[in-house]
């Protein structure tokens, strides 16, 4: 951090009405026992108050709040032998980052400790946590109330409030964020400035207003906006890969491309390219040469925004991808689904990253109420194409979409899945399938109709539709629902 930042910094932290939770203010009292414990506090203090850090400054009079500066000396300070910072930092459980900045402000030295929240449990100082009461340290377990709170926002902190990158330099905002995009989407006319820029992107927390003329970009922003995910270390394996092989296995890659922009500003380019990529069908009709898309561009559109957007971020290592084979398209995302795969169409949606998939929905990247599946089913069957199959693994989720096969070519899964499938679109539509809604979805004719009612049969017996008014005894007119309904 540049001392024209730290003194700017300064200046606002002692603007402050009065000491704050997150804030405390010391002239030369730097017993290092003191300092552990008030490193607890503030960083559990600063997960109450909602911010990303809290402070200790040495070098302002707590009652004034006047800047005199301090002979407090940490660099230099030890505990038994071992440097102050090393042994801070061994008696902190779980371990943080603070950092320890030392400046002149006006010829007055200055020191101050950045503490980090605490992010999934409390910060203890020689195994015990504490907290601040207005301007006084306290232990945790004295203090029930805030305790409990604090637990309770360890449990339902999402990862869309999470920091991508610190301190970002209120002009340089632009250089990360893709704002003209977000002004695009969301139908907006573009400020004529950059505070009016900086007021809506926060007003959205996609950034975060820090101390000392700067933002933090949240893990929101990032993932959305950012021009360059590679410039967020901790997202960058979040980009969308995209490959596209020779034939029907991985041994013969023909291209590979990783996405860099954000998911919103990127969204409509990567699904181009996919349909870009995929084989086309051409017919010839009057003397006109036309090409069919083999994959409905609905159901690509679909998959690959829920693939996006209910991944598991706190898996690392590993992101989205979408590999394109000469039979099928494999979509497949980190984590395991909050739903289990054979109630996708029927379900509302439920989602791990609800501010991600909210603000998806709200400039239409994907459905509401969950009817984006439905719509991915629909046109399956429109497109007359094997049902796509769901599969879960131990720290994946994918979704796979089939080129065209005939009847003839389908195993006994392949239509055992479509039965099933279809009877859940029906049920949603508020109808039943019959053994002519399942031939229309097959293009059956009505003179083969055992091939429907053996369909039928398999999938009854295999449990995963059942008679919707078994008293009725009729074969002909017979109507079925899935198991579970």
């Amino acid at each position: 951090m540049s001392t024209e930042y730290l003194c700017s910094l300064l200046e606002e932290l002692v603007a402050l009405p009065h000491e704050t939770e997150w804030v405390e203010f010391k002239v030369n009292n730097a017993e290092p026992e003191n300092i552990g414990q008030y490193l607890s506090a503030l960083s559990n203090s600063t997960t109450l108050q909602d911010k990303q850090v809290g402070y200790i400054v040495w070098g302002v009079e707590d009652s004034t709040h006047e800047i005199v500066g301090t002979n407090f000396e940490p660099r230099s300070s030890k505990v038994g032998g071992q440097e102050l910072e090393n042994w801070l930092s061994t008696q902190l459980e779980p371990r943080i980052e603070f950092k320890i900045c030392e400046f002149q402000y006006e010829t007055k030295n200055i020191v101050l400790f950045e503490v980090p929240r605490a992010t999934h449990i409390p910060i203890r100082f020689k195994s015990i946590d504490y907290i601040r009461v207005g301007s006084y340290k306290k232990k945790l377990g004295e203090h029930p109330e805030k305790e409990r709170l604090l637990w309770s926002i360890f449990s339902i902190c999402p990862f869309e409030r999470g920091i991508a990158l610190e301190k970002v330099k209120n002009q340089d905002i632009p250089d990360y964020i893709d704002y003209p995009r977000y002004f695009e989407l969301m139908s907006l006319k573009l400020p004529t400035d950059l505070s009016g820029i900086l007021q809506r992107l926060e007003s959205e927390n996609l950034i975060i207003k820090r101390s000392g003329n700067s933002y933090d970009v949240t893990n929101l922003g990032a993932i959305l906006f950012a021009k360059n995910l590679s410039l967020f270390e901790k997202l960058s394996r979040k980009a969308v890969r995209v490959v596209a092989y020779n034939g029907k296995n991985r041994t013969n890659t023909l291209r590979e491309i990783q996405g860099q922009r954000g998911y919103a500003t990127g969204f409509k380019g990567l699904v181009g390219y996919i349909n870009n990529s995929l084989p086309h069908n051409e017919v010839i009709s009057e003397a006109f040469r036309t090409e069919i898309r083999l994959y409905p561009e609905i159901a690509i559109r679909e998959l690959v925004a829920n693939a996006l957007i209910h991944q598991n971020f706190g898996i690392s290592g590993t992101g989205p991808i979408i590999e394109i084979f000469s039979d099928r398209i494999e979509i497949t995302n980190p984590g395991t689904p909050l739903i289990e795969p054979n109630r996708f169409i029927d379900q509302p949606p439920r989602s791990r990253n609800e501010a991600l998939a909210a603000f998806m929905r709200r400039v239409n990247i994907c459905e509401e109420r969950g009817s984006g599946i439905d719509k991915v089913i629909q046109a399956v069957e429109l497109f007359q194409l094997p049902a796509p199959s769901f599969k879960v693994t131990e720290d994946h989720t994918q979704a796979v979409l089939f080129a065209y096969k005939k009847l003839s070519d389908m195993d006994r899964e392949d239509k055992i899945r479509a039965c099933y499938q279809h009877a859940c679109l029906k049920l949603v539509s508020n109808e039943q399938m019959t053994n002519s809604s399942l031939r229309e979805r097959f293009a059956i004719t009505a003179n083969n109709a055992s091939i429907a009612s053996r369909i039928i049969k398999d999938t009854l017996e295999a449990g995963f539709i059942k008679d919707y008014d078994p008293s009725s005894g009729s074969k002909k007119h017979a109507r079925y629902v899935p198991s579970w309904a």
